[in-house]
């Protein structure tokens, strides 16, 4: 499949523009976000399209000290080896394809932040700044709908990618992480998140730290001929 030129200037070009520079941001500056930028961010990201307009997603944006109070409760339950007890299930195995993209990103980040083949001691520390949100100012935690199942969970896959688009286009940095939903209970600990709510995965978000080694790298995207089938 051959990629046709987009015409420069156009929506489409635009959008592409935003995808292009969008990644996944490792390291972030202490400087909190301005409230209004959060807002207009929040306020994009609304038009994301869901099952039957449901728009089964509830978020739980968390700044300054509470923020803090999160990260350090993260860290610890990391630090002390407690296992993940997610509410929805992480993937069974990574096999073919799905596992060689998966070790390419692993040692493309590895080789930026200077972590040696086999090194787990420093391979532990970088897995460790999942819960201490890479330095974020924010964190975006995001909960569905229980009872709307699969479908909600979906809904809110598409919010995720809309929210770290449009944060791209105001000129932040963000990174989806479903480590943060590794112990739903220490969430509720500090958010007041309802039963009839599934914990799907947090977004960190802020001013990206571009001098920041793990910044360095971008991953690739797969051929079209490797993810899409055309028909007719």
């Amino acid at each position: 499949m051959t990629a046709r030129s987009i015409a420069s200037g156009s929506d489409l070009a635009l959008l592409q523009s935003v995808m292009d520079r969008r990644h996944s941001c490792r390291s972030f500056l202490q400087t909190p976000v301005p409230w209004p930028t959060i807002e207009q961010i929040l306020a994009a990201t609304a038009r994301t399209a869901s099952w039957c307009n449901a728009q089964p997603w509830l978020v739980h944006i968390v700044s300054g000290a509470p923020l803090e109070a999160l990260r350090n409760d993260l860290v610890a339950q990391a630090d002390a080896g407690v296992p993940p007890e997610p509410e929805l299930d992480w993937p069974v195995a990574y096999r073919g394809l799905f596992q060689e993209r998966r070790r390419a990103c692993g040692r493309a980040l590895y080789e930026a932040v200077g972590v040696r083949h086999g090194d787990r001691e420093a391979s532990g520390l970088q897995t460790r700044e999942n819960f201490r949100l890479f330095g974020a100012p924010h964190v975006a935690i995001m909960t569905s709908e229980a009872a709307l199942g699969t479908h909600g969970i979906m809904d809110c896959g598409a919010w995720t990618a809309n929210f770290m688009l449009a944060a791209t286009a105001a000129g932040l940095g963000s990174i989806a992480q479903a480590a943060l939903a590794s112990w739903p209970a220490v969430l509720r600990r500090h958010l007041q998140i309802g039963r009839d709510k599934h914990v799907v995965c947090g977004i960190s978000f802020g001013y990206e730290d571009t001098a920041h080694p793990a910044n360095g790298f971008r991953t690739a995207r797969a051929p079209g001929s490797e993810t899409v089938v055309f028909v007719g």
